[in-house]
């Protein structure tokens, strides 16, 4: 092994070491990235840290705050960050200069930051400061540590995530409409921790007449809890509906403009958004981008057929996360997703398998289009 490649094999050692605390905050972060961050002297750790919460300090400055617990001293040593420290004053002060005030020697940095307002000028301040930078450490995995974010930046909108369940002939009810529970239990609880890492969950009018959901995390212990999200273009929601009981936030898309009725629902706990309308629904690309403009890093999808097939017509969907139960249902069942206009296999939607896991007596399946194939 050359020189240059044993040093850039102890880099990625440290990297993934920063890769792995950063999932600490995996639930807590949003809506800012996930990151960790490890400082090394003599390829001894000497302070690690990761970002908890928006608003607390970031991951550099935990670490940083790590050595002097150990009665260290920064000055001198590497930082391996997973993600390229921010140099622009947002809710905290800019980590760039926390780094170089400590009089780190290296900052070793996994991905660059989409965030327009970094994305390079972190990596060129500590540059002109005199400290050594070395980039694209681990980058693919640092980057998976936040693609709701990462899509965010740069897209204008949240990833998009639509989880279906269905049995093994692809049906999720059954003839006479009932669908609890097409999965067991731990299929469940897995969507509760899809949830709770979501920044909104999303549905539709017909879902929530269906099944009135609540649509909240209900596991055990203090998760955070998504916001929830309904599209209902004619307003047709009732103010009864379980989900407006709840605490948190409750958003209602409309293209109707019936005073009365907005009145009446935002009396019962949400808010009301008016959206232009797109054939037959609403303009989904601009319920999107309103949610992308909260700060909304992932949104997931827990729709019928309709909804879920009109976000794949119209190339929205990012990730699909597909729960298949060993079930029969036969063909008077319904079916997975609507999508007109397919009618011979060469118009069948390509999609890429990133993994098929057990999920209790139940498979998860976690696809995404082809469009996004990373190869």
């Amino acid at each position: 092994m050359s020189e240059a490649s044993a040093r850039r094999a102890v880099h990625a050692y440290f990297m993934q070491r920063a890769i792995e605390i950063a999932r600490n905050g995996w639930y807590t972060t949003r809506p800012n990235p996930r990151v960790g961050c490890v400082f090394v002297r003599d390829e001894t750790v000497i302070g690690e840290g990761w970002h908890v919460r928006t608003g607390e300090d970031h991951a550099e400055k935990v670490a940083l705050a790590d050595i002097d617990r150990r009665g260290g001293v920064a000055r001198g040593a590497t930082a391996y960050v997973t993600l390229e420290p921010c140099s622009h004053t947002g809710r905290t002060a800019p980590c760039v200069d926390a780094l170089i005030e400590a009089g780190v020697a290296r900052v070793v940095v996994g991905a660059t930051d989409p965030n327009p307002q970094v994305d390079g000028r972190g990596i060129a301040r500590l540059r002109d400061a005199g400290i050594e930078v070395i980039t694209d450490i681990l980058a693919d995995r640092c980057e998976a540590l936040n693609p709701g974010f990462n899509q965010r930046m740069r897209a204008g909108r949240p990833r998009v995530r639509v989880k279906l369940a269905m049995t093994l002939d692809g049906r999720t009810a059954a003839a006479d409409g009932s669908s609890q529970w097409i999965t067991g239990e731990p299929a469940r609880n897995d969507v509760h921790r899809l949830r709770a890492e979501s920044g909104a969950v999303l549905i539709g009018r017909g879902t929530l007449q269906a099944d009135d959901p609540s649509l909240n995390v209900r596991l055990p212990g203090e998760w955070p809890q998504p916001t929830r999200v309904v599209l209902d273009s004619q307003l047709e929601i009732t103010p009864q509906a379980r989900l407006l009981a709840l605490a948190g936030h409750t958003i209602v898309y409309t293209a109707s403009a019936d005073r009365a009725r907005a009145d009446r629902i935002a009396e019962a706990g949400a808010e009301i958004v008016q959206v232009g309308v797109q054939g037959a629904g609403l303009d989904l690309a601009a319920v999107l981008a309103d949610l992308g403009a909260r700060e909304i890093n992932d949104v997931l999808v827990e729709a019928g057929p309709t909804l879920a097939g009109a976000l794949a017509g119209l190339e929205l969907v990012d990730e699909y996360v597909i729960y298949l139960a060993p079930k029969l249902l036969g063909d008077a069942g319904r079916g997975l997703l609507k999508l007109p206009g397919i009618t011979g296999i060469a118009d069948a939607r390509e999609l890429v398998i990133d993994s098929i896991e057990p999920c209790g007596p139940d498979w998860r399946i976690t696809a995404r289009p082809a469009r996004h194939r990373k190869d």
